[in-house]
């Protein structure tokens, strides 16, 4: 690739939704990769952190690797902060002493949700639920030239998400979701190319990397019923106090992440969501059909 500076590219998670797409972003992009999973890297291990980093000397670290159980971080948040926030630390130090640089995958769920209108990235976090305080800790690991990238409501073709429990439902007579939580759906593929974009030119700073188009759970519902050629108006919209049984992780009531800091770069936004959720409602639809 003329004018490419090859890289080489550690990712941890690289088995997770949005790891497997960064692994693919940065080999298409014609860098080196270095992945790491859970089977490969226990990041709360220390010396196994030092040894791997060390061993690949990596230009750039992509620390995807989390625990993302939202609700199951709420019952253990010992596991989470050590997960999410210690492990962080393990890995950037790792990262620094071969020179490095750091980029960090982390949530809206670092934000209470309280605000009218959309987060930008110097709003100040405030944390409802353990898994939001654990995310928020291992921003707080990363140096003054690494970089934080937020993502939210995220969804591809790997890993569990939202858009295949709704199609796996879609059959039903009807679908409940709530309204009264809002965000912007994010796309794996989409989000890894613009990470890996950041992480290569070695951006510092915090980042908010979301698909376009604010919808609450209930509009989204109804967007992937239409792309799979579904009824959308089976879905009913209810409130999140009323779901049954209730979830035990307060969720953030405004998810919605503005992209000011790419904006600000001039860096092209990513597209409306709608754009890569017909591409992935055809991907599953295709790969159900065999």
């Amino acid at each position: 690739m003329q004018g490419l500076q090859v890289m080489k590219v550690l990712i941890t998670g690289a088995n997770g939704q949005l790891g497997h797409e960064l692994v693919r972003a940065a080999i298409a992009s014609g860098h080196e990769v270095v992945a790491t999973s859970h089977e490969t890297l226990d990041i709360t291990d220390k010396s196994a952190v030092d040894a791997a980093i060390t061993a690949a000397r990596p230009d750039v670290v992509i620390h995807a690797a989390a625990w993302t159980a939202v609700d199951a971080c709420e019952s253990d948040p010992d596991k989470a902060l050590l997960v999410n926030g210690t492990a962080t630390k393990y890995v950037v130090d790792a990262a620094h002493a071969v020179g490095a640089h750091v980029v960090y995958i982390s949530t809206d769920y670092v934000f209470d949700g309280n605000k009218t209108s959309g987060y930008d990235e110097g709003d100040t976090p405030n944390p409802q639920s353990v898994y939001g305080s654990s995310k928020l800790a291992g921003e707080r690991a990363l140096g003054t030239n690494d970089a934080i990238v937020r993502i939210a409501w995220v969804c591809g073709f790997y890993g569990a998400n939202m858009v295949k429990t709704i199609l796996r439902l879609a059959e039903q007579p009807q679908l409940k979701f709530v309204d009264d939580q809002i965000g912007n759906p994010t796309f794996a593929d989409d989000a890894a190319e613009m990470i890996v974009r950041i992480a290569t030119e070695k951006r510092s700073g915090a980042w908010h990397v979301t698909n376009q188009g604010d919808v609450s759970w209930y509009e989204f519902a109804r967007e992937v019923l239409i792309a799979g050629g579904f009824d959308p108006d089976k879905v009913a919209p209810i409130k999140t106090h009323e779901l049954q049984p209730p979830r035990p992780a307060k969720r953030p009531f405004n998810s919605v992440l503005n992209n000011s800091g790419l904006k600000n770069a001039g860096i092209d936004l990513l597209p409306d969501f709608r754009i890569p959720l017909k591409r992935l409602v055809s991907q599953l639809q295709q790969n159900e059909r065999g």
